[in-house]
């Protein structure tokens, strides 16, 4: 869930730069090309930032029954 609303709001920060790209004057092509390039960067971090940690083997367990 936190990839989706991570994704989501990269996709908002691309549009807004696409369209001031536009505004400006930039070639669609490259804007074009740019957007893909930063999505995909997008979906890599929000994929690396977003990780499940829960299984590092970082327990110890004692039994019970074990004396010192």
């Amino acid at each position: 869930m936190r990839l989706l609303a991570y994704i989501i709001g990269f996709l908002i920060l691309i549009a807004g730069l696409a369209w001031g790209a536009i505004e400006l004057g930039a070639p669609v092509l490259y804007v074009e090309i740019g957007s893909v390039i930063l999505l995909g960067l997008g979906i890599i971090l929000g994929a690396s930032r977003t990780r499940n940690y829960h299984n590092q083997g970082d327990v110890t367990v004692i039994r019970d029954d074990d004396r010192v």
